[in-house]
């Protein structure tokens, strides 16, 4: 049998899974055991426990209960939670970084996996100021955005399809140097070969298929996966009867939006007129 070691000093989500194992093993229960009682699959309790996947308040909640330890892990999966981050998105991260390509659709601010360590400065440092983050959970997520795009240089590099809404280019955030930087990086972005950069104006209208930004996923087995959000919460979603019907709107977007050619020649356009 094989036992995966736990470091519960990895992470808050680490130091979860091996508590809950802990708990666990003191029953002499197997996996199998609690996941019955919980209701979850024998997966989702292996996931939890070795960190790849955070426990929900939900996950905590239903932990307590079947191994009798009051609100033991609920407190602790809110520590886990305390990250700054939506839930569901540092377990979509991981996918992300094996996945063979990547498709997404952003509102208002250019995606993290695209955007300047200037420019991802000044959206974290305006969410510090706003009392949404706190110092540390800015610099955790700084942290998360270099090592999102370092994991795109991996042999061989992922296919990354993006679409932007128009506000992504034209919303100035860090100022005028800091979003001609952004915006020249967009374009550089553009002319790899492993990408396609598309803008969808805002001209598209009812045209366009998503309120909300969304990523999906293909990986390594052709298997789908997708993440969207709202201001609230993410969800990571795996069923490909509901993952499906997301790929189909975003290939739809695609042909809607501007070709790579007229987004490029747009982003272009705004950056004669900054510094």
């Amino acid at each position: 049998m094989n036992r995966k070691k736990l470091d519960p000093e990895k992470s808050p989500g680490a130091a979860f899974g091996q508590r809950l194992r802990t708990l666990r093993e003191e029953r002499g229960w197997t996996q199998e055991d609690l996941a019955t009682r919980m209701g979850y699959s024998a997966t989702h309790i292996s996931a939890v426990e070795t960190g790849r996947r955070s426990p929900t308040l939900r996950f905590a909640q239903s932990a307590d209960k079947a191994l009798g330890t009051g609100t033991l892990l609920e407190r602790q999966s809110r520590v886990v939670r305390n990250t700054g981050l939506l839930e569901g998105f540092p377990e979509y991260v991981v996918h992300e970084a094996r996945a063979t390509e990547i498709r997404l659709f952003e509102l208002g601010i250019v995606p993290g996996l695209l955007q300047t360590p200037e420019y991802a400065a000044a959206i974290t440092s305006g969410a510090v100021r706003r009392g949404a983050i706190t110092e540390q959970q800015a610099e955790e997520r700084l942290s998360l955005i270099a090592k999102r795009q370092a994991s795109l240089q991996r042999t061989p590099p992922p296919l990354v399809y993006a679409v932007l809404d128009e506000s992504c280019i034209r919303r100035v955030v860090g100022g005028p140097r800091v979003m001609a930087a952004q915006l020249d990086r967009l374009a550089a972005f553009a002319e790899l070969p492993s990408t396609v950069f598309q803008v969808a104006p805002y001209d598209l209208g009812e045209r366009r298929a998503f309120d909300l930004p969304v990523y999906i996923l293909t990986m390594p087995d052709r298997s789908l996966m997708s993440y969207a959000e709202s201001a609230q919460q993410g969800r990571l979603e795996r069923d490909t009867k509901f993952v499906q019907p997301l790929l189909t709107a975003y290939h739809q977007l695609q042909a809607e939006a501007a070709s790579q050619a007229v987004s490029v020649a747009a982003i272009n356009q705004l950056r004669k007129g900054t510094p």
